[in-house]
């Protein structure tokens, strides 16, 4: 594999090279990251790093790369063994606890705690609801593209598409008025986006720690604010369903909804406006696989729609903490240690994805992790994320066949796969 390597940056050889922990890597072009992880997916056991040096939280003793698609489905069918609420789900250092009232949502939480509010949520979705949601996607994908080609060729198809759909989705979902939709946008960048100098400028880790603790308070307060209004004065919005669910005798409290919107906000929103995207990405890169989408649109869809999840995997991690000494696929795993499952390496691994680096609207089975692995943290809101990226490649291929992507603007994260700005001609 032939990369383009800045003269300042060696291209990496060998897996000792490696160091997710560094900001550097990240930085590195996508076929550097690539190689990178085909090293680390060839070795016998996992590799284990040292943690990234962090000014507001302790630095732990490491953690174990978990690249592997066999591992990572092991290690999320285990979460007795393997949890998500000692220190978070959502990063690799142990979260302080300030983090916590903001951050603190399910996806950090294992059972009975984490059973407890997936229960009380689930109970809020009712098929009434998710009815009208359904509908409410393609409504709005139909607006979003007839706007898209009332200004024409040349715009941002991040602001100006991807990101609209589930923005709107999901304040739609929750009750947030059309005013506050770009407030709820800008916090959500900052939360998903604090180590990119675009969203938090200065870059130092003081900055960033105050930015996502004022995103997350402002997002967390403007959710309370309406959920204590929708006490009193209900409607068929979800913040009404979860301030007025009683499941067992158990409701949510105003700390607990808080940081669920932040969940929805974040993984809903952020996630599939980064799948939408990087789909578009991929069909300009493959103009065969167009071509055959759109020799049968409804047909080809749904195969399409979880390649596309499978390349973007927005989500690059998760981390979980071993509760006892365990081992798996030959690994002895300690108490106390730390395995980050890479999802974006799993979903190209080729011991499970033939020809994995391949676009293949037609691929199967395609048993990806893009959603997560098997268990109780998969994603909540895989259903909504599939109808989203669906309807909106439809409307598209439909009304806009000879739409193709520029160049992309990547974020810079390692957490998040994501695409910041997309230029788009048709």
């Amino acid at each position: 594999m032939t990369v383009d390597t800045p003269p300042d940056r060696k291209p990496i050889t060998s897996y000792d090279q490696i160091d997710l922990s560094e900001w550097d890597f990240w930085a590195r072009p996508m076929a550097e990251r690539e190689h990178a992880f085909e090293l680390l997916r060839e070795r016998d056991t996992p590799v284990f790093f040292a943690e990234p040096e962090l000014s507001f939280a302790p630095k732990g003793d490491g953690y174990h790369a978990i690249v592997r698609h066999a591992d990572i489905i092991e290690i999320s069918r285990n979460p007795d063994v393997f949890c998500s609420g000692d220190g978070g789900a959502t990063n690799i250092a142990d979260m302080p606890a300030e983090f916590a009232e903001y951050f603190g949502s399910m996806i950090n939480m294992d059972d009975p705690r984490h059973a407890r509010l997936r229960r009380i949520v689930s109970r809020a979705f009712t098929p009434r609801m998710i009815q009208k949601f359904e509908d409410d996607v393609q409504d709005a994908a139909v607006r979003i593209v007839g706007e898209l080609l009332e200004k024409g060729p040349g715009c941002d198809f991040v602001t100006e598409v991807a990101a609209r759909l589930p923005l709107k989705i999901i304040c739609d979902m929750m009750g947030i008025p059309e005013k506050d939709y770009l407030f709820v946008f800008d916090r959500s960048n900052i939360i998903l986006g604090a180590s990119d100098p675009e969203y938090v400028p200065g870059g130092d880790t003081d900055s960033i720690v105050t930015a996502l603790l004022n995103a997350g308070m402002e997002l967390q307060q403007l959710v309370q604010d309406l959920a204590a209004f929708r006490a009193e004065n209900p409607t068929g919005d979800l913040t009404s369903s979860l301030v007025n669910a009683n499941v067992d005798g158990e409701r949510l409290t105003l700390q607990e909804l808080g940081s669920f919107f932040i969940l929805l906000v974040v993984a809903g929103n952020e996630t599939t406006r980064n799948a939408i995207s990087q789909g578009l990405l991929m069909l300009t890169r493959n103009p065969g696989e167009k071509a055959r989408w759109l020799t049968d649109i409804e047909g080809h869809a749904p195969k399409a729609v979880e390649e596309i999840v499978r390349l973007a995997s927005p989500v690059n991690y998760m981390r979980r903490k071993v509760t006892r000494d365990f081992e798996l696929n030959g690994t002895l795993y300690k108490k106390g240690e730390k395995a980050v499952l890479y999802y974006w390496s799993g979903n190209r691994d080729a011991a499970v994805f033939t020809d994995p680096y391949r676009f293949d609207i037609t691929r199967d089975p395609n048993p990806h992790v893009g959603f997560g692995g098997p268990g109780p943290h998969f994603c909540l809101g895989a259903h909504l994320a599939r109808r989203e990226i669906t309807v909106m490649f439809r409307e598209l291929l439909q009304r806009v066949p000879q739409i193709e992507a520029g160049h992309p603007q990547r974020l810079f994260s390692s957490f998040i796969n994501g695409i910041k700005h997309l230029p788009c001609d048709f």
